[in-house]
């Protein structure tokens, strides 16, 4: 919005020029984001708890000390931080960019799939919120609307390609199989944020980082000289994904502010569909869908642990883990939660870090 303002105004007020740097647009979407959920964070913590007596419903079958010490707390946090990405991004974003509004979408629909399935176990005072089939369902559908406007939205060179990273030249061209390889990085993506959301200001932490790391591959991918030094996909129009991400990122870290240990609201569903879908989609639009595994390879170890877990009981009847996913199993082992915590950090910054070496190590 500021920046199609600044570009009527710019003749008559030089200054305003700064409004069309997306670095400088980003910045101003972190700060924005950031504090829109530290003003509005208490006020809807309170809402929420009027509205949830019980707060979230906790899994009988989950760490005993959850029970005592997590019970009560509101949930639905999620809404928070698609409320403050959202308005950030419509306040700093090109409103005329299409990919801009493709994340906001995948934002706004996973999000609201969030949002019944919390309602849901909060009506019910169970942990039990949809069926996991409907629940699919809903998310594959929004995926396929999405899935196809990406690839309407990209130069058909490259709409149905994967880069691996590492090599120069190895690029596949997937054809119409793509559409469920996109499917499944959006619909998984969702859920392995969600899977991870297990412990306090366990997930946002992954998510604020792995946003950092596109914000950077969005802007390089979007500017001619950056992708070409760097030799990937240059992609017009990309660079304004990074006001998404930086309203990712300042809306994570106020949504921490609350979330921190002991927290004093949980993101839900509403939050960690939300935020996983937009990364997924994110990662589909600057074609950089491998390094989304490896910069969430913690969202992926977590997802992989409860496949493993489910397959080897079936199978055996033995399980692998102590309790899945894998942050339970270092809690069934006795390690304290925020050392559970700071390490799976410190996991994901490693691996940003490592995501980032695959644009020039090639």
């Amino acid at each position: 919005m500021f920046k199609i303002l600044a570009q009527e105004l710019v003749s008559q007020y030089s200054f305003l020029n700064l409004f069309n740097f997306i670095t400088f647009r980003t910045g101003a979407s972190i700060l924005t984001s950031l504090f829109l959920s530290l003003i509005f964070g208490q006020f809807l913590i309170d809402k929420l708890s009027k509205i949830q007596p019980y707060g979230q419903p906790i899994r009988d079958d989950g760490p005993e000390t959850h029970i005592i010490a997590k019970a009560g707390t509101p949930t639905m946090g999620g809404v928070l931080i698609i409320i403050s990405v959202f308005f950030s991004s419509i306040l700093w974003g090109d409103l005329e960019n299409s990919f801009m509004w493709t994340g906001l979408l995948a934002l706004v629909t996973f999000g609201l799939i969030g949002i019944i399935d919390d309602y849901k176990k909060i009506k019910s005072n169970s942990s039990n919120g949809l069926k996991a089939i409907t629940r699919i369902i809903f998310q594959i559908i929004c995926a396929l609307i999405i899935s196809l406007i990406i690839m309407k939205i990209l130069d058909n060179k490259i709409d149905t390609t994967i880069a691996f990273p590492f090599f120069k030249n190895l690029i596949i061209n997937f054809g119409y199989f793509f559409i469920l390889i996109s499917l499944f990085i959006l619909v998984g993506s969702a859920n392995a944020v969600n899977l991870t959301d297990g412990l306090d200001g366990l997930a946002i932490v992954p998510v604020m980082i792995v946003a950092m790391t596109f914000a950077f591959i969005s802007y390089v991918s979007g500017n001619f000289v950056f992708s070409d030094y760097l030799l990937i996909h240059y992609i017009p129009g990309t660079g304004e994904l990074s006001v998404l991400c930086g309203a990712l990122i300042g809306s994570a870290l106020g949504f921490l502010w609350y979330n921190a240990p002991p927290a004093k609201v949980f993101m839900g569903d509403t939050g960690s569909l939300a935020l996983g879908a937009t990364l997924g989609s994110i990662a589909l639009m600057v074609k950089h869908e491998i390094v989304l595994a490896i910069a969430g390879g913690l969202f992926v170890l977590e997802t992989m642990s409860v496949v493993i877990q489910v397959i080897s009981f079936k199978l055996t009847g033995k399980r692998v883990f102590r309790m899945a996913p894998l942050h339970h199993h270092y809690e069934k082992k006795g390690w304290a939660e925020s050392t559970i915590v700071i390490r799976f950090w410190i996991i994901t910054f490693v691996l940003a870090l490592l995501s980032l070496a695959t644009l020039k190590i090639r």
